[in-house]
């Protein structure tokens, strides 16, 4: 009877949809075992992505996927836990120590709320159970630091690398702790290369002894020299593109996805911010930069539109008081669909090649 119930249970899983990957709940090894006794029938599953934020709603898809399988008198107990490996990045681009996954999020043009969404994503995926850090790699107006509460300079370890500074979970480095808030950057292209490198490799992210497995980083806005340097010395996992829905944005937008494309990068999808205005007296939802621009590019690429976040005054008082709404109002509908982006795209990641390069051994050709 044991063997029918597993093979039944086993069975119906194979159908069922996981709605942040897009890929059967068992795919791959995801199956870890199904168990029967007398009292219960327990099913442990293995999800690629951080859970904790969503591990009520992915059991609830399991039981009601298996109302109709007969079980008898036993309990149902659905067991989910998260293995957030490293994934495949550009070939030939060496990976960072500490860091599993890096996530670029890009937008091509300034002035589109690209920092605002890369601190909340970063944020999301926090709160969902995962090690998160941060890279504002805007060299010449970075705002992570104000946007993210931290004030001070990183220490410097013995052998010259620096500690990340910490808030709300997260780790950052940022040029802007560097420097004084009122000192202009005005190095050229391969000084601001060189300091990003600096930033990414002289960090000791894994000060604690943990793994980081995620590192979003901040791109600055533009795809010229910097952004095309950056894209081919940084292993990224996988890129998201900001972008408003007015044509204007969509016009740099596509250009970002067009340089990740030269460089092998695959996109994960398209953000679309400041989607539409929500009045603050009346609560009227207008789309005054326009409507579907995003979806407009996704169909054109054969991309996914991650979300769509609104046009709201708290976005902006929250990120300019150093607690992003995904901290400061946790329960909101807009911390919700920063959540949902969050974990859709860790999603997409967790469905990429594993990175296997940490397994093969390092060969050293000397002379005798």
């Amino acid at each position: 009877m044991s063997d029918q119930i597993i093979t039944a249970v086993t069975n119906q899983l194979h159908s069922v949809t996981d709605p942040y990957t897009n890929a059967k709940l068992t795919a791959g090894r995801s199956l870890k075992s199904v168990k029967v006794n007398e009292a219960e029938v327990v099913i442990s599953l293995s999800r690629g992505y951080p859970v904790a934020a969503v591990i009520d709603e992915l059991a609830s898809l399991v039981r009601d996927s298996l109302r109709d399988v007969p079980l008898g008198e036993r309990a149902l107990e659905v067991v989910i836990e998260q293995e957030i490996i490293s994934h495949s990045a550009q070939t030939g681009v060496p990976a960072v120590a500490g860091i599993k996954n890096i996530i670029a999020v890009a937008s091509g043009k300034g002035g589109v709320g690209k920092s605002t969404v890369s601190a909340n994503l970063a944020l999301a995926l926090s709160a969902s159970g995962a090690r998160v850090a941060i890279l504002d790699a805007d060299i010449y107006g970075p705002s992570q630091p104000r946007m993210l509460g931290i004030k001070g300079k990183p220490e410097a370890l013995d052998n010259k690398m620096l500690l990340p500074m910490q808030n709300h979970g997260i780790k950052v480095m940022s040029i802007g702790f560097l420097i004084e808030d009122d000192t202009p950057m005005i190095w050229r292209g391969p000084m601001v290369t060189q300091a990003l490198e600096q930033m990414l490799r002289g960090t000791d992210w894994a000060n604690d002894g943990n793994e980081i497995d995620y590192l979003v980083i901040d791109l600055p806005p533009g795809t010229g020299d910097i952004q095309l340097t950056l894209s081919q010395k940084v292993p990224v996992s996988g890129a998201v593109i900001v972008t408003t829905p007015q044509d204007m944005a969509l016009l740099d937008a596509r250009k970002a996805y067009k340089m990740f494309e030269k460089v092998d990068v695959p996109v994960f999808g398209v953000i679309e911010n400041m989607s539409t205005h929500i009045c603050t007296q009346c609560g009227h939802e207008e789309a005054i930069f326009g409507s579907l621009g995003a979806q407009k590019m996704a169909d054109e690429y054969k991309l996914d539109v991650l979300g769509n976040i609104p046009l709201e005054m708290a976005i902006r008082e929250l990120a300019d008081s150093g607690t992003p709404t995904v901290v400061a109002q946790p329960e909101s509908a807009t911390a919700k669909r920063y959540l949902s982006i969050a974990l859709k795209v860790a999603g997409k990641l967790s469905a990429k090649k594993k990175d296997f390069s940490a397994s093969f051994p390092k060969i050293v050709v000397e002379n005798s």
